[in-house]
């Protein structure tokens, strides 16, 4: 008896029946597995890999899937992955297309909200220093939101109730669905660049996660930090919090609090202005009553009422000083006298007149290198026989010359 003839396939036939196989009996299969080897590529692909402790599946989410993704794909990402099993038949090997995919432990969103919230907070955008203040007396507000909405004409009526004196603009934008995000983001920056505009307010009402998720896209904010004007955020109710409102230069709990945050009430500021005017008034009176009495102080002193006494006073003192100068300059006129006296006699004592008075005399002689110079003589060493001398005694000049010299024992 003999054995059938095996039948022998290709290469390409066994990769078709497998794929046909694999892809009839896996049309949309859902796999639980943690996320591995997570690569995207230049065409926005996303490529990875699905593992557990025994087993890998490798996966890849199309670009136009993953741009609907509101979270960010990490390795480490427990994840529910859905979608069809297909067989790459050129290179004999499967994967999963996700079509769906969703984080375990929390949703999509939430995970979404939480990435977007650390990424911003890393690069400063919810820093207190970044936060502009919210002018106290506005007067042109642009409201970047839908309008047709409850929440815009809540924010028209209490705008309008309680500070009449501002402008306002509406600048329409969707605020849910899809382009959203981008809408508001241009409202953004068109209400910066209209005149005048001094504060900005966007949000909208209540709604689910959902619905308020355009405020949580990063184009709306980086749209609100690089904004010039300040910028109040309202979106949803008291419990919702967004990026906006963690970005926004203030956060209001609802689109009707955002509205009393950009104006004050006109009768509170009214009020201020009469008190003040009152306390004005008050201390302008008592200011006055004051400088009355300082004046009348002042209109009561003597150099006002007998402004002639002072004249006295000071010419009195004038001529006391008058006498004392003349007292002391005839004091030391007289002193100096006296001094100048003593001094004279001291001179007249010492001088050489006095001298001669007493029988002496003195001798000089002529020079003879100059005929007109006479030298005191002193010693017969000085002279010789036939010198002209002149002799001074008290009461005139003996001319003589000399005949003998002679020298004492």
């Amino acid at each position: 008896m003999s054995l059938a003839e095996p039948e022998i396939l290709s290469v390409t036939e066994t990769t078709r029946q497998i794929k046909n196989l694999v892809e009839a009996n896996f049309p949309y299969a859902w796999v639980v597995g943690e996320i591995s080897n997570c690569t995207m590529a230049r065409s926005g692909h996303v490529y990875l890999t699905l593992k557990d402790d025994s087993a890998q599946l490798r996966a890849v989410i199309w670009k136009r899937t993953a741009s609907r993704l509101k979270f960010q794909i990490e390795d480490g990402m427990e994840v529910i992955a859905a979608g069809p099993v297909e067989v790459y038949q050129a290179r004999g090997t499967y994967q999963l297309n996700i079509e769906q995919l969703i984080p375990q432990g929390v949703g999509a969103l939430e995970l979404a909200f939480r990435q977007m919230q650390e990424k911003l907070a890393a690069e400063g955008l919810f820093n207190p220093e970044h936060k502009q203040p919210i002018p106290q007396f506005p007067r042109k507000i642009a409201l970047v939101t839908s309008p047709t909405s409850a929440a815009v004409r809540d924010m028209l009526q209490v705008i309008t109730r309680r500070w009449k004196a501002a402008d306002l603009v509406i600048v329409p934008v969707a605020v849910q669905g899809e382009g959203a995000a981008e809408q508001i983001a241009a409202g953004i920056e068109t209400a910066a660049r209209i005149p005048g505009v001094d504060t900005i307010i966007t949000g909208r009402g209540g709604g689910s996660l959902e619905d308020l998720w355009a405020f949580n896209e990063e184009v709306v904010a980086r749209a609100i930090f690089a904004c010039p004007i300040p910028i109040i955020s309202a979106v949803g109710h008291e419990i919702d919090i967004s990026i906006a409102d963690l970005v926004a230069d203030r956060r209001a709990l609802t689109p009707s609090e955002a509205a009393e945050l950009s104006v004050p009430l006109q009768s509170d500021v009214l009020a201020t202005l009469t008190h003040w005017q009152n306390q004005l008034a008050t201390n302008l009176k008592q200011r006055a009553r004051q400088v009355r009495l300082q004046l009348d102080a002042i209109a009561g002193r003597p150099a006002l009422t007998r402004p002639l006494d002072l004249v006295h006073q000071r010419a009195a003192q004038v001529d006391e000083l008058d006498r004392r100068l003349k007292r002391s300059t005839r004091e030391i006129i007289s002193r100096y006298q006296t001094e100048t006296r003593h001094l004279g006699s001291a001179l007249d004592a010492l001088s050489p007149l006095k001298v001669l008075n007493r029988g002496y005399s003195i001798t000089r002689k002529e020079t003879e290198d100059e005929p007109s110079t006479l030298n005191i003589v002193k010693s017969i060493s000085q002279v010789k026989p036939g010198e002209v001398l002149h002799t001074r005694i008290s009461d005139g000049t003996i001319i003589s010359q000399i005949q003998e010299i002679r020298k004492d024992s």
